[in-house]
């Protein structure tokens, strides 16, 4: 959400581009000019203030918050708390996995035994823990950046390892376009990173992908998940046989 210093600095931003000066705010507003210039000084002022000030530079006060909104930085990383909060509830976190996909409501209520008022509430408590902003119609902006990651030994993280991992592998991953590839190798410290990085590319990639087909039918579309992973690791009973 924006808060009201931001949305001030968005009424400066505006006030210069109409080419409108203090006095000129001033009088619209029926104000002294001195006592404008000290209200905009102190970026802190009343909702309805800021209001009466879009409506004199003749600006949308819900398309500027929008604007602000849409400015703020992306997050990368969640907080521990934030991670608890998702994890707590089974029917949270997987909204939350689905507003990752992008997914709207009315996708998330027809796949999953979820009722409209419950995944509202979820949207609801996802905008007040930061990871998405909830907009009219119970649509939503994602608060997230393409990097961002679960913290890798946070709350969601831990549930994965024990709630879901063994799920995953227990898949035979020979199904239509299914695969599973297990390399090990020794290569330079200096290039380690670079095929990190293209293993962030393909999950970037992936994703995009994901954005691009939602406008097909659903019969055109199947559920995927891609998991990439490296570390520098050694099987723990090969490293019990290596010499001291």
């Amino acid at each position: 959400m924006s808060t009201t210093v931001d949305l001030v600095q968005a009424l400066k931003n505006e006030l210069k581009s109409a080419r409108m000066t203090y006095a000129d705010l001033a009088r619209s507003l029926d104000m002294a000019e001195s006592s404008v210039k000290r209200m905009l000084a102190k970026s802190d002022m009343p909702l309805s203030r800021v209001d009466a000030i879009c409506r004199a530079l003749k600006i949308d006060f819900a398309e500027l918050a929008r604007r602000v909104a849409d400015a703020q930085p992306l997050l990368k990383e969640l907080t521990q708390e934030q991670e608890k909060a998702v994890v707590k509830d089974k029917k949270l976190l997987l909204v939350a996995i689905s507003v990752l996909s992008q997914w709207t409501l009315e996708q998330i209520v027809a796949a999953y035994r979820i009722s409209e008022a419950e995944c509202i509430g979820c949207l609801a408590q996802l905008d007040r823990i930061g990871i998405i902003e909830l907009r009219p119609l119970n649509r939503y902006r994602l608060k997230l950046a393409k990097t961002f990651r679960w913290r890798p030994h946070g709350p969601v993280m831990e549930f994965f390892r024990e709630n879901v991992v063994l799920d995953y592998y227990a898949g035979g991953f020979d199904g239509p376009a299914e695969g599973l590839l297990l390399v090990h190798g020794q290569i330079s410290r200096s290039l380690a990173p670079a095929f990190l990085e293209r293993l962030q590319r393909v999950a970037q990639d992936f994703a995009q992908q994901h954005q691009t087909d939602q406008k097909l039918a659903a019969k055109d579309r199947e559920g995927y998940t891609l998991l990439l992973g490296m570390r520098n690791w050694e099987f723990e009973a090969f490293t019990r046989l290596r010499r001291a």
